[in-house]
C-alpha cells in the first residue's frame, strides 16, 4: 500500500468514527441491523458450548464483540421504541409496553393514550430518509409506543408473513431502491420466537439450568427448545451475510446485530436482571477493527446514535443515546433500563448498571415479582406456582419466585453474575449503593422519567379494553367505572 493509499484510508475510518463525511464522491456506507427477537446471547462467540453458532461466530471475528450491552427494557415495544428514537422510553412517553395503540387484536380503543413525539425525538428511518436513504423493515416487527405510519417510516415494509429474511433474501427490500441510493434498513429475526419453525435438536439433559430455576424436565424442555431457536437464528444470520456478500453490498455496509431483550422465561423476559437486559451486540463495517472485543456499558439507545454517525448523517445534540464509535469515546459511568407496565401487569422498577455493580429500585413492594401476568396459562408457570405452594423451592429459588420484595437490591457482578446475594443490607458496600442511589436520582432528574408518575386514567383504561378481567392490579380501581359508562352507552 502507497503513503497516499495509506493516508486516504486512514482518513476515511476517523471520518466514519466522529461522523464527518469522507471526500465528496466516496460511496456511503449503508447501515443494517440485524435484529433479534427475544434471544439471550448463548453463541460460541460469546462462550456458549452447548452450540456451535459458526456464521455469528463468523460476525463477530469479522468485527467487533460487545460483552456489556444492555437494552433500555426487557420487553420488545418499550426497547424499540426507545433504540428506533435514541432516547430512553422513559424520557418520550413509550415505556408501557403496547401501549398508544388505536386498535388491538380487533378492538378498537375508541380514546386511547394517543403518544405523539416531539420533533426532537423523531425515529430514525424518518431521519435516514430525509438524508436520502431507503428504508426497510422486513420481517413483521415494528411495535412502537407512539404515533407512527408506514409510509412516513418505511419505502418497503413487509409485517406479515411470519419471521425471517425472507423478503430481504429475494431481494424485494431492495428491488425498487434507486441506483447509488444508500440503505438504512432491518431485519427482523423471529429468535425465541421461532417455536416449532426451530428443528429439535438439542438434549434437554444436555443443557445449563441457572440456580434461580427449578431442575425439573419442563425448564430444561424450555431451554433447550430456546437453543434450538438459536441455531436456526445463526443460520438465517448467516442467509443474510451471504446475500449482502453476493450483492456487492458485505464491504460498505455497517452491520449492527442485537437482541431487544432475552428469552422468555421468568425472571429473564420483561424483567431487569442480566437475563433480561444483557444481551449480544455485534458491530462489522467499514473501519471496524476485526476480532475486537469491548467490555464498556453500551446501552440500546446507543446504536441510534452510532447509526447516524456511521452513515454520515451526525449525531443530535440533545439525543440521549452516544456514539461508542467515536475516536475518543469516553465510556458511560453508568446506563439506566426500566420496567413498567407489561401488557396488563402493572409494575415499577428501575436498574442502574455500573462496570461492576448492579442497583435495582423496586417501587410496588406490596406485590411478589410472580403476580398474574401473560405468562400465566405456560405449562411451565404452572408448574412453578404447583412447586411455590408446594415448599419444593430452595431459598434461591424463592428469590424471585418468593412472596416477599424488597425495596432495594445491590448485586456485585463480577462475583455474582446470577444476581443471587443482595449487598443492599451489608455494610461492606454501603457507600457503593449510596453512589448507585444517587445516579438513579441524578438520571430521573435529567432524563425526566415519564414512569414517575402514575398511568393516565386514559392508558389504565385502554389496557383495561384490551385485557379485561385479567387487569387484577389495584391501579385499575380507579377507572373500572369509566369503563362500565361505556359499556351502558353501547
Amino acid at each position: 500500500m502507497t503513503s497516499l493509499s495509506r493516508f486516504c484510508f486512514v482518513a476515511l475510518f476517523v471520518s466514519v468514527c466522529i461522523g464527518i463525511s469522507p471526500a465528496r464522491g466516496a460511496e456511503q456506507p449503508n447501515v443494517l441491523w440485524i435484529y433479534l427477537e427475544d434471544v439471550s446471547g448463548w453463541f460460541g462467540c460469546y462462550g456458549d458450548e452447548v452450540i456451535d453458532t459458526p456464521n455469528i461466530d463468523a460476525l463477530a471475528k469479522a468485527g467487533t464483540k460487545f460483552t456489556r450491552f444492555y437494552t433500555p427494557a426487557g420487553v420488545c415495544s418499550a426497547t424499540r421504541s426507545a433504540i428506533v428514537t435514541g432516547y430512553m422510553q422513559t424520557t418520550i412517553g413509550a415505556h408501557n409496553h403496547r401501549s398508544c395503540r388505536a386498535d388491538f387484536r380487533g378492538k378498537s380503543m375508541g380514546e386511547y393514550d394517543k403518544n405523539v413525539l416531539q420533533k426532537w425525538a423523531t425515529p430514525l428511518p424518518i431521519r435516514f430518509r430525509k438524508a436520502g436513504f431507503w428504508t426497510f423493515n422486513e420481517g413483521g416487527k415494528d411495535d412502537y409506543n407512539f404515533e407512527w405510519s408506514v409510509e412516513e417510516l418505511y419505502d418497503f415494509e413487509r409485517s406479515k408473513g411470519g419471521w425471517g429474511p425472507g423478503s430481504f433474501l429475494k431481494g424485494d427490500c431492495l428491488k425498487d431502491k434507486p441506483d447509488g441510493k444508500p440503505f438504512f434498513g432491518q431485519i427482523q429475526l423471529g429468535g425465541g420466537k421461532l417455536g416449532k419453525r426451530a428443528e429439535k435438536v438439542i438434549d434437554p439433559s444436555a443443557v445449563p439450568v441457572p440456580p434461580y430455576y427449578p431442575d425439573v424436565a419442563i425448564v430444561r424442555e424450555e431451554i433447550a427448545h430456546h437453543y434450538d431457536c438459536l441455531l436456526k437464528t445463526d443460520e438465517q444470520v448467516g442467509q443474510v451475510i451471504a446475500k449482502l456478500k453476493e450483492d456487492g453490498l458485505y464491504e460498505n455496509t455497517f452491520i449492527f446485530m442485537f437482541s431487544d431483550h432475552g428469552m422468555k422465561l421468568h425472571r429473564h423476559k420483561q424483567m431487569l436482571y442480566e437475563g433480561g437486559i444483557h444481551m449480544p451486540l455485534i458491530v462489522v463495517g467499514p473501519g471496524i477493527e476485526a476480532g475486537a472485543v469491548r467490555d464498556d456499558l453500551v446501552s440500546g439507545i446507543d446504536v441510534s446514535a452510532a447509526s447516524l454517525a456511521v452513515s454520515e448523517i451526525g449525531v443530535p445534540k440533545k439525543m440521549e443515546g452516544l456514539n461508542f464509535l467515536v475516536e475518543d469515546y469516553q465510556p458511560r459511568k453508568y446506563l439506566v433500563a426500566a420496567r413498567d407496565r407489561c401488557d396488563y401487569t402493572i409494575e415499577k422498577i428501575r436498574a442502574v448498571v455500573t462496570p461492576r455493580f448492579k442497583y435495582l429500585r423496586n417501587y410496588l413492594t406490596d406485590r411478589p415479582y410472580m403476580q398474574p401476568t401473560y405468562k400465566d396459562g405456560w405449562p411451565v408457570t404452572k408448574k412453578f406456582r404447583e412447586m411455590m405452594a408446594n415448599g419444593e423451592m430452595n431459598e434461591t429459588q424463592l428469590i424471585f419466585f418468593g412472596e416477599d420484595r424488597v425495596p432495594e437490591e445491590f448485586y456485585d457482578l463480577e462475583n455474582d453474575p446470577h444476581e443471587l446475594h443482595n449487598l443492599a443490607e451489608d455494610p461492606h458496600f454501603a457507600e457503593q449503593l449510596d453512589q448507585h442511589r444517587k445516579y438513579l436520582a441524578e438520571w430521573i432528574e435529567e432524563t425526566g422519567d415519564k414512569g414517575q408518575a402514575p398511568e393516565s386514567d386514559v392508558g389504565l383504561l385502554s389496557a383495561l379494553k384490551r385485557w379485561e378481567d385479567k387487569c387484577v392490579n389495584p391501579e385499575y380501581d380507579r377507572v373500572r367505572y369509566l369503563l362500565k359508562k361505556e359499556e351502558k352507552k353501547k
